[in-house]
Parts: structure tokens; C-alpha cells; sequence
């Protein structure tokens, strides 16, 4: 599965920007991560996903601290990382899932 960082109209890249500024343990669980993803896809040994709303997905990346990432499929065959953050509760805050809608419906060319 090809697996690619959502990009704004500005060119960032906020989920590679997140992992980069973590600790190098952390980027190293997150790089572990990824490489699974790439090689097996929605069947990578040790990842978890759950379905957040929709196309919206999300799966964890554990280190010494968890972080979720939400990301949508396109194509079946592309894994568009839209938005991550450090997991602090059981449930997603809200403030966490708009962020992703509103770049899932950029990656979709959806209206609000």
C-alpha cells in the first residue's frame, strides 16, 4: 500500500511535521509503523485500526506515548495521513476529528 502525507495549499505536511518533532524513540515506533503499512497494508501485524466516521479511519502508532493518526483510503490502494496527535483519553476530542473532516473532505474535493 502506498502510504502519503496529506499536503496543505501551503505545501506543509502536518503529520510528517508531527513525527519530526518527536523524540527519536518515538519517530522510531512511528517509522516502524509506516514501513508495516507500506509492506502489508490494512493487514500489518500490530496495528489497530477504527473506524472513526465514514471514509474517516484512524490507527495507533505506541511508543513510550501513544499517538493516533487519522487517515482515509483512496483508490483502495493509497493511505493519506491526515492528522495526528497525542492520545490523552479514550475518546477522540472533537477539535482532533474536524481537523481531519476538514482535510479528508480536501483530499475528497468535498463541500462543506
Amino acid at each position: 500500500m502506498q502510504v502519503v502525507f496529506f499536503r496543505t495549499a501551503a505545501g506543509r505536511e502536518p503529520v510528517r511535521e508531527y513525527f519530526t518533532a518527536l523524540a527519536e524513540s518515538e519517530r522510531a515506533a512511528a517509522a516502524d509503523v509506516f514501513c508495516a503499512l507500506r509492506q502489508h497494508g490494512l493487514q500489518a501485524p500490530g496495528v489497530v485500526f477504527r473506524q472513526v466516521r465514514g471514509k474517516l479511519w484512524e490507527f495507533r502508532v505506541i511508543g513510550k506515548i501513544s499517538h493516533r493518526v487519522f487517515y482515509v483510503t483512496v483508490l483502495g490502494t493509497t493511505m493519506v495521513l491526515l492528522h495526528s496527535y497525542k492520545k490523552q483519553g479514550q475518546k477522540a476530542p472533537l477539535r482532533e476529528i474536524a481537523i481531519a473532516e476538514r482535510r479528508k473532505r480536501e483530499v475528497f474535493h468535498e463541500k462543506q
